[in-house]
């Protein structure tokens, strides 16, 4: 890879002297008097709601956006939430979306609220970030990140959304389509996003927020919710900037789609003896008889959510992001009209550590340490954690913006995370893992916990701290200005398709964190060619893994194509 070298030695002195100059503001305070209480009640359109407060933010959980989404209201287009009288209590997390997890079903069918974070200070008209949070568009909770790190430190708010989930959040059988042209679409959550914009528009002001500097962000299914709002007409307008983490392009096929939900359905429709097998069961899920649907809506929410749940970043498993012809065109990303507003993606360079890990096929090692210890499982992690890490990380950014290069509108701004390859600096644990799918977290919420298990404490080095502020510095010039380059920051460049250096590469040692433009020295045809030649596993374990391990990912059509594992479903 070739880098142009930038200095970041100042960035650390800027930051210094900034720590110096809040430190004397705060004492001239002190001198002048007692600093006046920042209010953590607040008006909205449907009623006041009092937060609680920290030494560096005012924190408001669980605010409601919408009504409640059960029983008839269960795939309608979210409405206005109930108002209410009484101050409502917002310093507890709200109801989270019914979802299936490791500790069973969670959550409830009343779920659509968000958490706010603010600065505690008066300051007023602050560019606002929503964050829709990650989980394949199955599972997750708007506190997969707090912003009170964030917020603390830059004058801006922060908004996390909940959000229907799994069927309940995506569902295209024919027997639903009898609303609006929004509610035929299928996709409920892309609903639920679009009433929370709305939400943040009308009451954002009164926690100091600019209604007309809102950047609309997500991790991982978020970002992918946010590349489709790109080419959604009903988001036009609704947001200034958007980033989208570990995200990149994905479509499900409306019709392709109905199948795999009947054929899922199906079993339940057996075991309620509705039907006597599941061809019958799947045959009449996929007509419009009424009967369909009041089925569908009698059933136990939870059953609903436990299905599908094996997809694994795998569409054909639970299809999503349908292009209805109505929410996202039938064109899907081919669109010649983008919502073009500047765009920052990023990836981390192991993107598929994590799920190569995990899978079925390497996760009986885990427990034993031979995934680590015995070097033929260990050459075999390391061969699809080097191929999936690269053809996840092309999916991320440059797939993205090769795809709409001729169409938007608005600069593309690039990222790549290397922090976690060196393990002299990241520990063991970490080292493991590389550059994750997930490695932005603790970078832009200094107190997120959520892969502690993981990296130890790879994140408590100088260097990781300042690759800390580095990069939630980079991320507040962009949420304020649409441009991440700001004073002795090093240079950021658009992404450009002839550029030579078109991606910002950010890592850190021990010590210091770095900044260099740069671009990959590989493409997905390269990729694959580096497949074809390695040796380091047998031909054997290589077939295998490819169609076991690397098969039907967001990343892997290509791949799928060549040795021939293309699925129905992923087929043109």
């Amino acid at each position: 890879m070739q880098k142009r070298k930038v200095s970041w030695g100042l960035l650390l002195l800027a930051m210094v002297t900034l720590g110096g100059c809040n430190q004397a503001n705060q004492s001239k305070n002190d001198k002048e008097g007692e600093k006046e209480a920042v209010s953590v009640v607040r008006e909205t359109a449907f009623g006041k709601v009092k937060g609680s407060e920290e030494k560096d933010a005012l924190i408001w959980l669980g605010i409601p956006y919408g009504g409640d989404t059960a029983k008839e209201a269960r795939w309608k287009a979210p409405t206005d939430p109930e108002p209410w009288e009484d101050e409502r209590d917002a310093t507890k997390a709200g109801s989270v979306a019914l979802q299936a997890g490791a500790d069973g079903v969670t959550g409830s069918e009343d779920g659509l609220n968000l958490d706010i974070y603010r600065p505690n200070n008066d300051k007023k008209d602050l560019p606002v970030l929503v964050y829709v949070h990650g989980g394949n568009n199955q599972t997750g909770t708007a506190a997969e990140i707090s912003g009170a790190s964030f917020v603390a430190d830059h004058d801006a708010i922060v908004v996390s959304v909940n959000y229907r989930l799994g069927p309940l959040g995506f569902n295209p059988l024919p027997a639903l389509k009898d609303g609006s042209e929004e509610e035929n679409s299928g996709n409920y959550a892309l609903l639920d996003l679009s009433k929370s914009l709305d939400w943040v528009k009308e009451n954002i002001e009164n926690f100091g927020g600019d209604k007309d500097n809102v950047t609309m962000s997500g991790f991982s299914a978020g970002g992918r919710d946010v590349m489709a709002m790109l080419i959604s007409p009903i988001f036009e307008g609704k947001f200034n900037k958007a980033i989208s983490f570990s995200g990149g392009m994905t479509i499900a096929d409306e019709k392709k789609s109905q199948d795999v939900y009947a054929e899922a359905i199906a079993p339940l429709v057996v075991e309620d003896g509705v039907k006597k097998d599941e061809a019958e069961a799947k045959k009449w899920l996929l007509s419009s008889d009424s009967e369909v649907k009041d089925y569908l809506y009698a059933l136990d929410g939870d059953r609903l959510v436990s299905l599908m749940s094996n997809a694994g970043i795998r569409m054909n498993v639970f299809p999503h992001l349908f292009n209805d012809g109505y929410v996202i065109p039938e064109e899907g990303f081919d669109t010649t009209s983008y919502n073009s507003v500047p765009l920052m993606m990023l990836t981390g360079e192991q993107e598929f550590s994590l799920f190569g890990r995990f899978d079925p096929y390497f996760a009986k090692y885990i427990e034993d340490g031979k995934i680590d210890s015995d070097p033929e499982i260990a050459n075999q992690y390391a061969f699809i954690n080097k191929y999936g890490g690269q053809l996840y990380s092309l999916f991320n950014v440059e797939d993205s913006a090769e795809k709409m290069n001729k169409n938007y509108q608005s600069p593309i701004y690039g990222m790549e995370i290397e922090f976690g390859q060196d393990q002299a600096v990241v520990g063991e644990d970490m080292a493991k893992l590389g550059a994750f799918h997930g490695v932005f977290v603790p970078l832009l919420d200094t107190q997120s916990k959520n892969y502690a298990g993981l990296v130890g404490d790879a994140y408590e080095s100088d260097g990781a701290k300042e690759l800390s502020k580095m990069f939630q510095d980079y991320v507040y010039e962009f949420i304020k200005n649409g441009d991440p380059n700001g004073t002795d920051l090093p240079q950021w460049d658009e992404w450009k398709e002839d550029a030579s250096d078109n991606l910002l590469f950010v890592n850190a040692d021990k010590q210091k964190a770095s900044a260099e433009m740069g671009s990959k020295e590989y493409d997905y045809e390269k990729v694959l060619e580096d497949i074809d030649k390695d040796t380091t596993i047998t031909d054997e374990q290589k077939k295998e893994l490819i169609n076991k391990v690397m098969n039907g990912r967001w990343f892997s059509k290509g791949l799928d194509k060549k040795y021939d594992q293309l699925s129905e479903f992923d087929k043109e």
